[in-house]
């Protein structure tokens, strides 16, 4: 069984309640994670606390079970809760269903029941919306912020920067530079 520690917030969004919510609430982590594409890292981890502030709600269960026309109307009230409201409001439901119906709605379980690190790898890899850049900035996140530690660990973490190492507003500014970087690097790559 993994050893945690529960850090105050995460430094993700620049909002103290939506930095709270996504370390104190692990669904509202997964979340913040599904959400994590093709907008900005705190549009994305801010979604979490829309969702909430919306619904009434984050209970995995709850939102497994909102008819999809009603979660979808969350996600397109302005501000929008990202750019593409349809598709992650479907995302996020699909989600939350599998963390209802694989977790008996406890979103910590993924690691907390994990036999090892591969195996928690393997478990976030069969999430709704989870490829492998999420999975592993995801291994970065449970293990640099919330002390995740199961044997194997260090084979799956990440060894060049990811989330995890985002511990304050000046860390995030730095990490979405270099990403920002890497990819451009990546694109000219990919023309030359």
């Amino acid at each position: 069984m993994a050893t945690l520690t529960k850090p105050d917030r995460l430094h993700f969004t620049g909002n103290d309640d939506a930095d709270a919510l996504i370390a104190r609430d692990p669904f509202a982590l997964l979340v913040g994670f599904a959400l994590d594409q093709q907008v900005p890292v705190s549009t994305a981890f801010s979604g979490p606390l829309k969702i909430e502030q919306r619904l009434g709600t984050l209970d995995p269960r709850a939102i497994a079970s909102t008819d999809p026309a009603k979660l979808e109307a969350a996600f397109r009230e302005k501000p929008a809760v990202h750019r593409f409201p349809g598709t992650m409001a479907q995302r996020v439901q699909d989600l939350a269903r599998v963390i209802a119906d694989d977790y008996d709605g406890a979103a910590e379980r993924i690691w907390t029941q994990a036999q090892n690190g591969q195996d928690l790898k393997t478990r976030l890899a069969s999430l709704p919306g989870f490829g492998d850049m999420k999975v592993r900035a995801m291994l970065g996140v449970l293990s640099k912020r919330f002390g995740v530690q199961l044997e194997g660990m260090d084979e799956v973490v990440p060894k060049h920067p990811t989330l995890g190492d985002v511990d304050s507003a000046e860390t995030l500014a730095e990490y979405q530079a270099k990403k920002r970087a890497h990819k451009a690097e990546m694109r000219a790559k990919q023309k030359a």
